[in-house]
């Protein structure tokens, strides 16, 4: 199949994600979801006023002072060491995906911004890898959720995204605007969770992104889903699972995904996805892979 053009989503001007705000924002609902029972300490209030550990407790947890951890769930994060955030970490008993965030949100790179300005592309070789893949339904995604390129078999199974505009080419935009892909994924809320996980680890590395912005600012005014998951602040990167799938053509689908992370270039991710060997979902790629150049054509509805 010809490969296709990578390009990210296209998006009117938008200010940036407000990073004191995130940092705020990530640290009181990950306190809010703690309880005292949960960290060995005693609750001796019947009439908590807040959810979760209060700051003072927190701040005991982590060794630092309260005057300093409120500070810091304020925003002001800019000055804070490694050894506090990960004391920090550590009482909020964080996973490696939520530390990784906290780290970005608290003590920000300055090269982010330019890195989140400029063109995704995908080497020749990557591209010849794909087409390799027969009978193996793989793409390339980047920042955003973008899918930059893709096979002939992914194609058939998620759609010819060609057919799309380049700005559309995007997991969040499809899983979130677009009626059909709710029909495709029998679990769509666990595929929407992972997706606005995802954007949320962006948001952490790349504030400045001014198309993640404008995203975001999209899907929180189209969907009340997003903005639903968007308000969770949960963050985490879901390499390997199973996708159930509702295809149109034939059927029914279980497919075991696996996220590779690329050397070189690690916002972009190498998806594929395969069937159990001798199942019905085999069977059933192995049908769409003899359709040839017809099952890209029959892909290109097939969300609907």
């Amino acid at each position: 199949m010809d490969e296709h053009p990578s390009a990210g989503p296209a998006g009117e001007a938008a200010r940036p994600l407000d990073r004191r705000a995130e940092l705020s924002e990530f640290l009181r609902s990950r306190r809010a979801r703690l309880k005292p029972e949960d960290v060995g300490m005693p609750d001796f209030g019947r009439h908590r006023r807040v959810p979760g550990l209060r700051r003072e407790e927190l701040a005991q947890l982590a060794g630092v002072s309260v005057a300093y951890y409120t500070r810091l769930e304020q925003g002001h994060g800019r000055n804070v060491s490694a050894e506090v955030l990960d004391a920090i970490a550590r009482a909020l008993r964080l996973t490696d995906a939520e530390h990784n965030h906290l780290t970005h949100l608290a003590k920000p790179k300055q090269h982010k911004k330019k890195q989140a300005s400029r063109p995704q592309q995908v080497r020749g070789s990557l591209r010849q890898l794909l087409d390799a893949l027969d009978g193996v339904p793989a793409y390339i995604s980047g920042r955003r959720s973008d899918v930059l390129v893709w096979n002939r078999m992914a194609a058939a199974v998620f759609g010819d995204w060609s057919e799309l505009p380049p700005q559309e080419r995007n997991w969040a935009r499809m899983a979130f605007l677009k009626p059909e892909y709710r029909e495709l994924f029998v679990e769509w809320e666990q595929k929407a969770i992972d997706i606005v996980c995802l954007l949320r680890m962006d948001a952490g590395c790349h504030p400045d992104d001014p198309q993640l912005a404008a995203l975001v600012g999209e899907l929180s005014v189209k969907s009340e889903d997003f903005r639903r998951l968007w308000a969770t602040h949960d963050v985490k990167e879901k390499s390997h699972g199973v996708k159930l799938l509702r295809h149109p053509l034939v059927g029914d689908l279980a497919l075991q995904f696996e996220s590779f992370r690329l050397a070189g270039d690690g916002e972009l991710a190498l998806v594929t996805y395969h069937a159990e060997p001798g199942s019905a979902s085999a069977e059933a790629l192995r049908l769409l892979a003899s359709w040839g150049t017809d099952a890209t054509r029959a892909g290109s509805s097939s969300p609907r």
